[in-house]
């Protein structure tokens, strides 16, 4: 066989693995659809039940006698069909997380997988803790002052579209501030930086956490008070475990280190 056969059948080979690759790749996309769908005819014949559910903290603060609004003609259905597809994405978010470990873990060294895996768990657990935490935490609290800092005369009654795009974005960025202790750990594993460094840098990360706080939730100090601070604690949470894994890395070096 001569040299320029011999690069064919290579680039053939490796043409077909990266094939190979695309066809596993949408095969796992289409499982998570079709997870998300299947959560979806579960869900949307409660969608209205969901509504009502996320609704409650703004209910329970209503002025006696009103009610939210719907200014769309087709917002009554929408909305709560929204809301069951979003509820049915973050339902299957631990699926897609999975079919995503799946695809990469086999181009992982055994060092990363241990370490990449409970990451991936820790991280769909550490967002659902944000959304909870503003659920029963925040909403309760904000709603509660947004009524009582309200104008005299003025009617609250807010329409339900709006009241689930407000909700869905302070969802957001409670789960994604519930990240922080992930994204120290990440930064110090790579090398990126270290314990000692992100100590040293506690008063910036704490004014971050405000500004954070400030551009992600609406022009109150409870609210942005209220993302700031546990984005604080968690920070200080992901230094512990950062400095513990990689004491515990160098340990495991250091044994590899005597052994051979």
């Amino acid at each position: 066989m001569s040299d320029e056969d011999r690069k064919n059948d290579e680039s053939h080979m490796t043409e077909m693995t990266f094939v190979e690759h695309l066809v596993e790749l949408r095969n796992r996309l289409l499982r998570v659809v079709l997870t998300i769908l299947v959560f979806l005819l579960i869900l949307f014949p409660f969608a209205n039940d969901l509504y009502h559910f996320l609704a409650t903290p703004l209910l329970a603060h209503l002025p006696e006698g009103t009610s939210m609004i719907a200014t769309q003609v087709a917002s009554p259905f929408l909305t709560p069909f929204k809301l069951a597809l979003v509820v049915a994405v973050f339902i299957s978010m631990p699926m897609a997380l999975y079919h995503l470990w799946a695809f990469v873990a086999p181009g992982l060294y055994k060092k990363e997988q241990r370490l990449v895996f409970p990451l991936m768990v820790t991280s769909s657990l550490l967002f659902y803790l944000g959304m909870a935490f503003a659920y029963y935490v925040v909403f309760p609290l904000m709603f509660a002052f947004f009524h009582m800092v309200a104008p005299d005369g003025v009617a609250i009654m807010t329409d339900i579209s709006a009241y689930l795009d407000f909700v869905l974005k302070i969802f957001f960025a409670f789960g994604l501030a519930f990240e922080v202790p992930i994204a120290t750990i990440l930064l110090v594993w790579t090398g990126f930086t270290s314990v000692k460094s992100l100590r040293s840098k506690r008063p910036y990360v704490i004014v971050g956490a405000f500004v954070f706080g400030m551009l992600l939730t609406p022009p109150d100090m409870i609210s942005q008070t209220l993302l700031a601070l546990p984005m604080w604690a968690l920070f200080e949470l992901g230094l512990i475990f950062a400095k513990a894994y990689v004491r515990s890395e160098d340990d495991e070096e250091e044994e590899v280190a005597g052994t051979s």
